[in-house]
């Protein structure tokens, strides 16, 4: 949530700082703004709005001079979206800028001191006490202050600060927040995400929590709170430009969706060598799998479902207890997580901020951590004991597709690599379940080929008030998943239930011409599924259904079926969901929705 840039180089900065903005503003859109060293002093411009309305009011930047620059785009939490709420803020004399992504936790009382002080507040941010924190601790020394001041915050936060005292640089800090480093040629970088940078340099620095970094046209240095200078290791970045593109797509959602396959066959191909599994540097050991008393996975939105899906698959291969629990509620239920425990953590961004603190909970009561990240060096990934990537590439879409699918092949995998090791399966079910893997990237391809049928299913629907999702067993674990693409591209209402839950109370909700998109692609449970579907259409649904196409009652299962080809029914939800997807992109298509960046939305949450 909200997205930082930084320049520091011989260049005009605000153009640049608007070109980063432009790739971050998935992480917030509510308003944006820049600061930017001028002979006039820092010359800030900022207005509640898209994007579009700052790049305006500066002619895309080329009405601010300067080569020395922060900018930031706005995610509200703490007031609302307005021009003096925007981001950056001013110390009171104008000597600081700030900019930040994260929560000061404790601004009340530190607002309340600076108050008592006599110094005046504009706005309603948590933000604007850093920038008066900051001149109010000065010593004429900025990286001394900088420690005090994040000394004193608590919360999270990646902070960006302008002096005027130092008009040749700029510093920035980091905890639990993200944040790199771009080292250009006679120019240097700071964002939240490095798509923002991609095409200026490859070369990067992870940042780790309450690392200080001064950024100068020739060079960057980075301390710790005792003022030691950290030598860090650059990082090469070896994505294609042209992947935090739209590549000729109206929108990144679609393009990411046409991009599964790929996605999918980088994720699993490479840890699939001689017909075995091979799980990077993973330190699993076959006693330790046998010895696991449970298995918690952790995360939030779509990676905890993809989680769900994973409670079923790893208790039918490994037959371990596995318990899929939101992080938020993982964190503060006072879990009774051991050292015989496993916590799997899965995050797209490895950076969520409830992902992120429920992980150190679990590591704090001795439990063994695996996180499923996308984003190498990532909070998540170096918390972990080990590391699971998925090789989905850049995500724009503020709505998840690629990076739920591939951190679907990824629960598959290690499911199948534990159930191996424990001795659960023989080697024939190992070989025939490696193989199915493999054959989902062409699996996915094919169902994306008849993406026309979903389309037209969308422009018969898209007017719905209300929309419920319906499934059994893995089937309501791809409904949830489903529920939320539909819900939170298109604002129309939605739930995802299991189906036998129904005549327990949710019937209720059913009258004439509701829409009822019902799942059905278990053997073992199809004739229950079509039992629920009949109750529904005994009351007016309207039944969208997905089925095998190879199941012979298939048309039982709706008024209108999406046929999906055969795999192992442990891995029918890579495919399953695809269809939803797609009518959850047309719905929100033909409403007019933004729906790479929807209302109230940011892609990375990293604020509790």
């Amino acid at each position: 949530m909200c997205g930082i840039i930084g320049y520091v180089g011989s260049k005009q900065a605000a153009p640049i700082l608007l070109e980063g903005l432009s790739k971050l503003e998935y992480r917030g859109y509510d308003s944006a703004g820049i600061a930017v060293f001028s002979d006039d002093g820092i010359t800030v411009k900022k207005s509640r709005g898209r994007l579009s309305v700052l790049s305006e009011m500066t002619d895309s930047g080329t009405n601010v001079s300067g080569t020395v620059g922060i900018g930031h785009t706005r995610w509200a939490t703490h007031g609302e979206p307005s021009d003096v709420n925007s981001h950056p803020h001013l110390s009171s004399s104008g000597r600081f800028a700030v900019v930040h992504n994260g929560i000061i936790e404790n601004y009340i009382p530190l607002k309340k001191k600076l108050m008592d002080k006599g110094i005046e507040f504009v706005s309603e941010t948590d933000t604007e006490v850093v920038a008066h924190l900051f001149e109010y601790y000065y010593n004429g020394d900025v990286i001394d202050t900088m420690i005090k001041v994040i000394e004193r915050v608590e919360g999270s936060y990646a902070l960006g600060i302008l002096s005027l005292d130092q008009p040749n640089e700029f510093i920035a800090v980091r905890k639990a927040s993200p944040m790199i480093v771009g080292l250009g040629e006679g120019e240097n970088f700071i964002a939240s995400d490095v798509t923002a940078i991609l095409n200026h340099t490859r070369n990067i620095y992870y940042l780790e929590d309450d690392e200080i970094v001064v950024l100068r046209a020739d060079g960057v240095k980075v301390y710790n709170v005792d003022r030691e200078e950290v030598k860090k290791e650059p990082f090469q970045v070896s994505w294609d430009v042209s992947a935090a593109e739209k590549g000729g797509y109206e929108h990144f959602m679609m393009k990411e969706i046409e991009e599964q396959p790929k996605a999918l066959a980088e994720t699993i191909n490479p840890r699939i060598q001689d017909g075995k599994i091979v799980l990077d540097d993973i330190s699993l050991t076959a006693d330790y799998v046998k010895g696991i008393n449970k298995i918690y996975i952790i995360a939030c939105g779509s990676a905890y479902h993809v989680g769900v899906v994973g409670k079923y698959v790893i208790e039918k291969l490994c037959r371990i207890p596995v318990e899929a629990i939101v992080a938020s509620e993982f964190r503060y239920s006072d879990p009774l997580i051991t050292d015989k425990d496993l916590a799997i953590i899965i995050s797209q961004s490895g950076e969520t901020a409830d992902t992120l603190a429920a992980l150190k909970e679990a590591k704090s009561k001795g439990a063994r951590t695996i996180g499923i990240v996308n984003v190498v060096g990532s909070a998540i990934a170096n918390a972990s004991d080990d590391v699971l990537y998925t090789w989905a590439g850049p995500e724009i879409a503020v709505a998840t597709t690629k990076a739920y699918s591939t951190q679907l092949s990824v629960i598959y995998l290690l499911s199948v690599y534990m159930a191996k090791l424990a001795g659960r399966i023989d080697d024939a079910e190992y070989t025939k379940l490696v193989e199915e893997i493999k054959r989902l990237p062409e699996l996915v391809s094919g169902i994306l080929e008849k993406k026309e049928q979903v389309q037209y299913l969308a422009s018969k629907f898209f007017n719905c008030h209300s929309i419920f999702f319906i499934g059994r067993n893995l089937d309501y674990a791809v409904s949830l998943e489903g529920s939320l693409k539909l819900k939170e591209i298109s604002y129309i209402h939605s739930e995802a239930y299991a189906a036998g839950e129904l005549k327990h109370g949710t019937i209720s909700l059913i009258e004439n011409g509701t829409l009822v998109v019902a799942l059905a692609t278990g053997d073992a449970l199809f004739d229950k599924t079509v039992s629920n579907i009949k109750e529904v259409k005994a009351r007016g649904a309207v039944v969208l259904g997905l089925a095998k196409a190879d199941e012979p009652h298939r048309q039982d299962s709706g008024d209108y079926v999406i046929e999906l080809p055969r795999v192992n029914e442990l891995f029918m939800p890579s495919l399953a969901v695809i269809p939803l997807q797609l009518f959850g992109y047309y719905v929100a298509s033909l409403k007019g929705c933004d729906i790479d960046k929807p209302r109230n939305l940011a892609k990375s949450v990293t604020v509790e």
